[in-house]
């Protein structure tokens, strides 16, 4: 007599339901909730500063926050170390696009940044900011082991250098300046030993230095003037108020007249009488401390400092060297954004042109900074699942 063992198969519904209820278990729900509080600061910036505008900016950052939040979850369930298949073409192609700037690209205030596509303007220097994290991440793990060889550091400075110089010519610094902070950081979680991190700085700085004093002094003029007077009015912004010095002036007194509270959204004057120069972008935070004073920018930093604190969780947290790397590279470009923005409105930083992450209007920026959100997210997720299934 035989017998036959009957085996129930799960329907594939129910198995979809379980995976999910285990997925959103392992969510890293203290990010998820302080980006959702900075994006909703963003939002009502936005809205306040941009109300007189014939333009409705607020529904369109509405949507860019939507189609970013879709990536961010399509990011989360893609796991991170199936980037490192497709890592090169992804990397030649966004090399290509900020490229494809300098050929069909459209300029404002002095750069060309921007390339147009029916109903929205992309800025692939944005979108960069994670493919260097990717392509620096890959070629690390690649060369396990070797992080001490001059090859390997000097194969990330090219790797990254490579859409830097790119991006320097638009001309945007403080791009340029976040992918280098990226790949610091990156070859510092990699292994790489301080005293050579500390020549790379010291090499960046001799650059910069040479780049606004010595080359100028010399007759070579690689900056325009006005992007000089830019880059060091911040040392003196009141010496010429009313034109390099001018932004951050207007920026510093905004921040100043808010006091501790701050004086509304209509009692906003450097604001809503349109002083204070791009002040739903680059200035965003200087229109948040005139309306909502110091408490309302102590608590957006604080905010931030979650973020921060999270994506170093995610960096100690991750069950590969490949996801530990990104979410380093991640890290790094939310403290460069997030310390150039805040210290050129406060005065503390020469003005580059930087947004801050999720709360500046724009939408290659939102939607790369909420990618990048999605990729630490599936870091966290999976190593948090591995670590469940092994305990």
């Amino acid at each position: 007599m035989s017998s036959r063992v009957i085996t129930r198969r799960r329907p594939a519904a129910a198995v979809a339901q379980r995976t999910s209820v285990v997925f959103l278990r392992h969510v890293d729900w203290v990010l998820l909730l302080a980006c959702a509080a900075i994006i909703a600061v963003g939002l009502e910036m936005v809205e306040s500063t941009t109300r007189l505008d014939p333009v409705d900016l607020t529904g369109r950052q509405q949507v860019f926050v939507a189609v970013g939040v879709v990536g961010m979850a399509v990011m989360a369930a893609i796991p991170v170390d199936a980037w490192r298949r497709v890592l090169w073409p992804l990397y030649v192609g966004g090399v290509g696009s900020i490229l494809a700037v300098q050929l069909v690209g459209f300029g404002a205030r002095g750069s060309e940044r921007w390339i147009q596509l029916p109903g929205f303007q992309l800025q692939p220097s944005e979108l960069g900011k994670l493919l260097v994290v990717f392509a620096l991440a890959g070629l690390l793990v690649a060369r396990r082991g070797e992080i001490e060889r001059a090859s390997t550091v000097l194969a990330a400075i090219a790797l990254a250098g490579l859409p830097a110089m790119l991006v320097f010519i638009q001309p945007d610094l403080g791009t340029t300046i976040v992918y280098g902070v990226e790949t610091i950081v990156v070859l510092f979680v990699a292994g790489l030993r301080a005293r050579h991190l500390l020549g790379m700085l010291a090499l960046l700085v001799a650059l910069i230095a040479i780049v606004l004093t010595v080359l100028p002094a010399a007759g070579v003029e690689v900056l325009q003037p006005y992007q000089q007077d830019r880059l060091t009015s911040f040392l003196d912004p009141s010496a010429d108020p009313t034109t390099s010095g001018y932004n951050q002036y207007q920026s510093r007194i905004a921040i100043g007249s808010g006091g501790v509270v701050g004086k509304g959204e209509e009692g906003a004057t450097q604001t809503s009488g349109a002083f204070l120069p791009e002040n739903h972008t680059d200035f965003v935070f200087a229109s948040l401390g005139e309306q909502r004073g110091f408490i309302g920018g102590a608590l957006l930093l604080g905010l931030f400092t979650i973020v921060l604190w999270r994506l170093l969780r995610a960096v100690a947290l991750s069950s590969s060297m490949f996801g530990s790397l990104v979410a380093a590279g991640i890290f790094g470009w939310f403290l460069a954004s997030l310390f150039i923005n805040v210290g050129m409105t406060i005065g503390v930083a020469p003005v580059t042109g930087i947004p801050l992450p999720l709360v500046s209007y724009g939408g290659s920026g939102t939607i790369s900074a909420l990618l990048a959100l999605g990729v630490v997210q599936s870091i966290v997720v999976r190593s948090r699942m591995a670590g469940s299934r092994l305990s």
